[in-house]
């Protein structure tokens, strides 16, 4: 009983922060955007508006929910769900600091790809369930994205793996204390960052929530308390893309040495923070920045553009181990 009564408490340690940093991370956009583009963003609700992703959170849950009469109810409230669920499981083998990880997976790599690619089936099941033509067209743009994309995605994730010869999390991490693996793999980090935007179906990959064409793309028939999950797993996917990102590109929580040895607070776990925010910063950066693009051009740019290169790249980089005999074993 307390083994079980600790298991949860670790959990509820992790859950709890993360969707904190979910709410934040819609006033960081906000405010940031609200910054780009000279505007003051949400400033009432609190100071400096900090307190608007509980208004924003209690006016949600307190919304009328609609729900559309030829829907397949069961999948209609499922499709959230899953969204969501498989948004939050991500975090189970995220190591805050050396030994702070819920499970130190030796196949942790596995894991997280194999739960990017089940999320895809709630945003399936959303526009199929809710009987409508523009939720429908919807969901099935976001999923060919979604599966186009994660070839892009794995085959990073990939090279990553060759260059330090292990799926697990962990040691991935401490593979990266002599150099970061953003140098000698910079290339393979811009395709990983593009593919992870398309992967979050952020600007200027969110066709599936044109406005004009799709009017809020899967999405469009939820209401209530139930968009609040596809909402949240939105934005936790984004928090843990990038959480991911430090860790496979700029080393998670690794310091340099001289920082490393502090024993009054974790200073790691800070540092990956940090890291995660700043690409949290990227993701609303590029938001603000560049316009959507046409999902022909998505595609496009992704069979003929992206995939050569990452193919390219997946045989390049075993090629130079084996040919100045580095391959790890």
């Amino acid at each position: 009983m307390l083994t079980i009564l600790y298991n949860l408490l670790e959990i509820l340690i992790v859950l709890v922060p993360t969707l904190l940093s979910v709410a934040f991370m819609t006033i960081i956009e906000r405010k940031v955007m609200g910054s780009m583009q000279r505007r003051v963003g949400p400033n009432v609700v609190g100071y400096y508006g900090i307190l608007q992703p509980f208004a924003d959170a209690l006016k949600l849950v307190v919304k009328e929910q609609i729900i559309p009469s030829q829907s397949t109810k069961s999948l209609f409230f499922l499709a959230p769900m899953i969204s969501l669920i498989f948004s939050l499981l991500g975090w189970g083998v995220i190591p805050f600091g050396p030994g702070l990880a819920l499970s130190d997976y030796s196949l942790g790599i596995l894991y997280s790809l194999a739960l990017s690619s089940i999320g895809v089936y709630g945003i399936l099941f959303a526009g199929w369930s809710a009987n409508s033509k523009y939720a429908f067209l919807g969901s099935l743009r976001s999923t060919a994205q979604m599966i186009s994309y994660e070839l892009i995605y794995s085959s990073a994730v990939l090279a990553v793996i060759l260059l330090c010869g292990t799926f697990n999390i962990t040691e991935i991490i401490e593979a990266q204390q002599s150099v970061w693996y953003i140098i000698p793999l910079l290339p393979i980090f811009i395709l990983f960052f593009i593919s992870a935007l398309a992967e979050t179906n952020r600007t200027p990959f969110d066709l599936p929530e044109a406005e004009s064409e799709l009017v809020a793309g899967f999405m469009t028939e939820h209401s209530g308390m139930i968009f609040v999950f596809f909402f949240l797993a939105e934005y936790g996917s984004i928090v843990l893309m990038s959480t991911f990102t430090a860790i496979l590109f700029l080393g998670g929580y690794n310091l340099p040495e001289i920082f490393s040895n502090n024993t009054i607070i974790n200073i790691q776990s800070i540092a990956l923070g940090l890291k995660a925010v700043l690409f949290m910063f990227v993701f609303v950066w590029i938001r603000a920045t560049l316009p959507r693009l046409r999902y022909d051009q998505l595609m496009v740019f992704c069979w003929t553009g992206m995939l050569p290169m990452a193919i390219a790249m997946l045989v390049l980089v075993p090629s130079i181990l084996v040919a100045f005999d580095i391959m790890p074993y």
